[in-house]
């Protein structure tokens, strides 16, 4: 009995799986057309990542480009695939590789299900390992330009003298050299500088794909002044007097500090901490005054360098005050024939201001306050008056009232008629 219904169940078996495939087909239809597959290149270049690598090797960077791929995959996953960092990896496997050059090939890693790489590029990359080499090199410093005259530099102070060349064994045997440069030209006080350092070959060119522990070096010089020099301060002397109404505004001197030197150096340290200059002549000066004017230099003093004058710039000007001028009657220009014009008030009040020479001189007729109608039809205006004077440099403060009223009519005047 129990055989009979086993030979019955098989019987069916073959009526279960297709039953089974019909369903699993129509299930698969139904997931198809609610989110349908869709084939695109991947919308950024994967970099590649390296696993496996002895430590002990470098990699060229330069040796991994980026790969483009092509993937299809249902419209509900390409939104993950895209915002997700790691759902998509290419991957080069260089496990047991020895120094050498090797075609390896790219693995596609995708972390997400269902996914199918329809092609990507490229399939395979050729990288180099090199042994890695560590190499500890001295530090040379060049030196360039001198100090100031009258100056001395004190040997230079590295904070470390050597520094640790790092990278492929064939980049790190072309280094000849590891050097800092530092520029002293004009220096005239000790000065700390860091220092970039570079890897030089023999030929002095720069060797690339290397690192420096530490890249910098700091560098510390003394810059000391030589027995009988001395900086000292350039003082002006000034004769007479300027213009009367006139000031002196400033006083400078290019340079304002020299060097001088002796054979004697007492003298030098005997020095008040100036040097004079000859006497500039300001008498009468109305103007800025920008004179060469000769050091008097003590006996046995020189300036070192050729520098035997320097520039004296003097600033001169006028003393200024202002006057009030009351009652000034305005006046009507531009009026046409046959029209007359009436001004509210007459007469104003100015403010002037100026050099006090100018002001003094100021005469009755030397200012004037003028309206101008010209093309101004019949009728009231509001018209801003202006100030007209004589005299140059003198300014207009203010004027009060700043506007007055015109008012224009046809003349009145009678007119003689003939009779036949």
């Amino acid at each position: 009995m129990i055989w009979g219904w086993l030979r019955r169940a098989w019987r069916m078996v073959p009526a279960f799986i297709t039953a089974f495939l019909l369903a699993l087909a129509v299930w698969v239809s139904a997931v198809t057309a609610n989110d349908p597959n869709e084939e695109a290149v991947y919308p950024r270049p994967i970099p590649i990542t390296v696993v496996g690598k002895d430590p002990n090797l470098i990699l060229s960077p330069e040796d991994l480009n980026s790969v483009t791929l092509t993937l299809r995959a249902p419209r509900s996953l390409w939104n993950s695939l895209i915002n997700e960092p790691d759902a998509v990896r290419a991957v080069v496997d260089l496990t047991g590789l020895a120094p050498g050059t090797y075609a390896v090939p790219v693995q596609i890693q995708i972390g997400l299900r269902p996914v199918r790489v329809v092609s990507y590029t490229p399939k395979t990359v050729t990288v180099n390992l090199e042994r890695l080499e560590n190499r500890e090199m001295p530090v040379k410093l060049v030196v360039n330009g001198t100090p100031a005259a009258g100056y001395s530099a004190d040997p230079p102070q590295l904070n470390r003298t050597t520094v640790i060349v790092s990278g492929p064994q064939s980049q790190v045997q072309k280094v000849a050299e590891v050097e800092a440069v530092l520029d002293i030209s004009g220096a005239s006080e000790s000065l700390t500088r860091t220092l970039a350092l570079q890897a030089l070959d023999a030929n002095g060119n720069l060797v690339s794909g290397l690192t420096l522990v530490p890249d910098r070096v700091t560098v510390s010089v003394s810059i000391r002044q030589r027995f009988g020099y001395r900086n000292v301060v350039v003082k002006v002397v000034l004769q007479g007097q300027v213009a009367s109404g006139y000031r002196l505004t400033n006083i400078a001197v290019f340079p304002p500090v020299i060097t001088v030197f002796s054979e004697d150096p007492q003298s030098v340290t005997d020095l008040p901490g100036y040097i004079e200059t000859v006497p500039v002549d300001i008498t009468n000066a109305k103007d800025d005054l920008d004179v060469l004017v000769p050091l008097n230099l003590p006996p046995g003093i020189s300036v070192v360098g050729d520098q035997t004058q320097v520039l004296v710039r003097v600033g001169v000007a006028a003393i200024e005050s202002s006057v009030t001028l009351p009652n000034l009657r305005v006046e009507v220009s531009g009026l046409a024939p046959g029209y007359a014009a009436t001004v509210s008030p007459e007469a104003l009040t100015v403010i002037l201001s100026g050099p006090v020479a100018l002001l003094d001189r100021l005469q009755p007729g030397d200012v004037r306050v003028v309206v101008n109608v010209q093309d101004l039809p019949p009728g009231t205006h509001q018209v801003t008056p202006v100030v007209e004077i004589l005299l140059s440099d003198l300014r207009v403060e203010s004027i009060q009232p700043e506007t007055v009223e015109v008012v224009i009519t046809r003349s009145t005047a009678a007119t003689s008629t003939r009779r036949p």
